[in-house]
């Protein structure tokens, strides 16, 4: 049902046709002239345990919102226009509704204010989240907080753009609507967001359903106008069709309509089946530890001094992706709390609880959510200081977190904004998992959460059997039939009674088993190009770790890679205002599996014929820079831009992949302690690897567990030399 394309839609316009409205010059005369108005009182803010934790959150990003900033400013450019772009860009990525810039007057301080001497101030505007239905047991836990979970929303936008100004040398500090120094409806009116109506301040397409908070700065920018009075009301056939590539009113009608324990996209009609579609050999699969993850391998110098020496840097040395990493930080502390267990809630009703968190997970950001019992080898075996983990909750709740479909179309997959698309994730997912946690503990629940930064558990097989996708070509990643790849996850897990979900099926063994497009484009050759294997109990398409860790730490021409969500065909935005043939594609994928012997090869080829893959520089919002020794410079090495390789040719014969069997890794309490990866007993463990066919041989003429999936014991304590290597590691330092 698209009306107008989104292709050519820049990213830094607000997804509501903002730039189609009328503006009134004199309003802002009117504003900047008025006196300063007194500090307004402060609404009360729920009491319930939901209510406490969010306020617990916007608390830990307070620490965040006033800092110092470079010590030198960053080569940006003199376009004020250009800047916008960025700071805009940078908002509407974290999921802002709608963005305004304004110049600061006196009239924007409250009486008494100790006024910054900024000159500009940002507007970011979150729309409400949806109620829940009464008789939803979210109902209760939001009704008094929809707008405590807006503005913790706006909040986060607003601390992470403040960030991203000072990493480049500017000075900046954020704001929420309860602080005393800038006038929230004053500067919401003055940057085009807002019209005056009483004592509110209406938006033209979220009436007075919104939170608002602030950004003041002196980094000059290009600011916006105010809105003419007669653009109170909005909603014309402009906005209901989406003219000029604005979400549609139709496809925000549509979202409205689903429960609110169901995602945006219609996850209830994908087949569901008893197990993954990657067959896991449960008793054969090893508990490993933290400390074998290559990335963590890294942090102990196990790939060498400069891989060591770039874990520090390597997804954080552009100031927007910097900008989220104090935020990650600050919330790891408080993912273990604790237990109160005086209430009485009645939480015995398994259903219902299920239906309660996927709603609160919807209201807090999460794309699509599912629930499953968390399996034993799911849990590392240790912890990174080698301390042992004994399983301690039955159910794992899965959120994915859309990395942005609009800005990875701007980007090659590995250039300077790769790395700010995980940490966005990251952030996001920390906070809907850290919430979530902290409430349920308040009602007498066991929860904990497990995110990128400090996780108990493995995430990819609690995803398969949460029934959010399928394991694909590019290797230890999930891929969800809406999304596709281009996502990240969180966990919260509990001993809270819930309904688990089941894996699905949507043909994907069969569309990666043609497909090769990943395969082709990764920049590293770490993705294969042959037949699935057996490797530590999963069948799986094996990637090269070691060679996909190595270009991700080591890229100096972007931060870290994902090129491989790029390039996917999958990689869509499956919605009614997205391309007809998009949406009939998705529906045969998901229903007409009888097509898809017939469909899979043409649709890989036309993907490429399309272009899909390539990037677009309307999507193209962030500046390329460098942080070198605390300072923002010009990328020293220059910038990925790469776009599609379609006459590439591989010897498919003479591609090797590197194993790293569980008998391979470092014993868990090794921190600090330097365990070499080498690369030529990786390459030669290849000849352990059996296909599905053979372990299941093996298995029914009664074959033993194979000893390279039996990890290293830990060491006796007279070998240990263990160092401290926090320094390296950038959720420590």
């Amino acid at each position: 049902m698209i009306f107008s394309s989104n292709k050519n839609r820049p990213f830094h316009h607000s997804y509501y046709p903002l730039e189609r409205l009328s503006r009134d010059d004199q309003i802002g005369n009117y504003e900047r002239q008025a006196t300063s108005e007194p500090r307004p009182t402060i609404k009360a803010h729920g009491q319930n345990t939901y209510a406490q934790a969010v306020d617990k959150y916007h608390d830990i990003f307070k620490a965040f919102c006033r800092g110092e900033s470079a010590e030198a400013r960053a080569p940006v450019p003199d376009d004020l226009d250009r800047r916008m772009i960025d700071i805009k860009g940078a908002g509407y990525f974290l999921d802002a509704s709608q963005i305004g810039i304004c110049e600061l007057s006196e009239s924007c301080w409250y009486e008494g204010a100790q006024s910054e001497s900024h000159s500009h101030g940002i507007v970011v505007m979150v729309e409400y989240p949806r109620l829940p239905e009464t008789d939803n047991l979210a109902h209760d836990w939001l009704k008094e907080s929809i707008h405590a979970t807006a503005e913790m929303r706006a909040f986060e936008v607003a601390v992470g753009i403040a960030n991203h100004i000072r990493y480049m040398g500017f000075n900046a500090v954020a704001y929420d609507d309860e602080n005393e120094q800038l006038n929230v409806k004053r500067l919401t009116v003055l940057a085009g967001l807002g019209i005056r109506d009483g004592d509110k301040v209406i938006n033209p397409f979220l009436e007075n359903n919104y939170a608002v908070a602030l950004v003041s700065t002196d980094y000059q920018l290009s600011t916006d106008r105010p809105l003419a009075r007669s653009e109170i009301k909005s909603k014309g056939i402009a906005y209901w069709l989406g003219l000029g590539g604005a979400t549609s009113g139709l496809e925000r009608w549509r979202q409205s309509r689903r429960a609110t324990h169901l995602s945006k996209y219609p996850m209830e009609q994908v087949r569901r089946v008893d197990k993954p579609t990657t067959v896991i050999l449960e008793d054969e699969v090893p508990r490993v530890p933290k400390r074998a993850g290559f990335f963590e391998r890294a942090i102990h110098g196990d790939l060498g001094g400069k891989a060591q020496k770039e874990r520090t840097r390597f997804s954080f040395k552009h100031p927007f992706a910097a900008a989220m990493l104090k935020q990650i930080r600050g919330m790891v502390p408080h993912q273990d709390g604790e237990l109160d267990s005086s209430g009485n809630i009645d939480l015995s009703n398994a259903e219902a609880n299920t239906k309660a968190l996927k709603s609160l997970s919807y209201a807090l950001g999460s794309e699509i959510t599912g629930i499953c019992e968390v399996p034993e080898y799911a849990w590392y075996s240790h912890k990174e200081d080698g301390s042992e983990i004994v399983p301690y909750h039955k159910y794992a709740v899965v959120c994915l977190i859309d990395q942005g479909y609009d800005t990875l179309e701007g980007a090659s997959g590995d250039d300077f904004i790769s790395g700010a698309q995980s940490m966005r994730a990251y952030m996001r997912g920390a906070l809907i998992a850290g919430i979530m946690a902290d409430h349920l503990r308040s009602l007498g629940q066991s929860a904990r959460p497990q995110t990128n930064a400090d996780s108990h558990l493995l995430h990819i097989p609690v995803t398969l059997w949460a029934g959010l996708g399928e394991l694909s070509r590019i290797g230890e990643l999930v891929l969800n039939p809406f999304i596709g790849p281009r996502f990240k996850t969180v966990v919260m897990t509990t001993d809270m009674p819930l309904i688990a979900d089941k894996p699905v099926d949507f043909g994907l063994q069969n569309f990666c088993s043609s497909c090769l497009k990943c395969a082709r484009e990764c920049p590293c050759d770490a993705i294969p190009f042959g037949d699935k294997v057996m490797f530590n109990g999963y069948e799986i398409w094996k990637p090269d770790v070691e060679r996909c860790t190595r270009y991700r730490l080591t890229n100096q021409r972007g931060l870290a890679c994902g090129r491989c969500m790029k390039t996917c065909p999958l990689n869509k935005v499956i919605s009614w205002d997205g391309p007809l043939t998009t949406q009939i594609a998705s529906w045969c994928g998901v229903n007409a599996f009888w097509l898809k012997p017939l469909l899979v090869p043409i649709a890989v080829k036309l993907d490429d014929l399309l272009g899909h893959g390539v990037r677009n520089p309307q999507k193209k919002w962030w500046l390329d820079l460098e942080i070198v020794d605390g300072v923002c410079v010009e990328p020293r090495k220059g910038v990925n831009q790469r776009d599609l390789d379609i006459n590439r040719k591989i010897d498919v014969k003479k591609h090797k992949v590197a194993y790293y069997h569980a008998n391979m890794m470092p014993a868990p309490n090794t921190s600090g302690m330097v365990q070499p990866v080498t690369r030529k007993e990786g390459l030669a463990a290849a000849e352990h690897v059996e296909t599905l066919e053979q372990a299941l041989q093996r298995r029914a003429s009664g074959g033993a567990k194979p000893e390279h999936y039996i990890p290293i014991k830990p060491l006796p304590p007279e070998q240990l030399q263990n160092e401290d290597v926090e320094r390296f590691n950038p959720y420590k330092n």
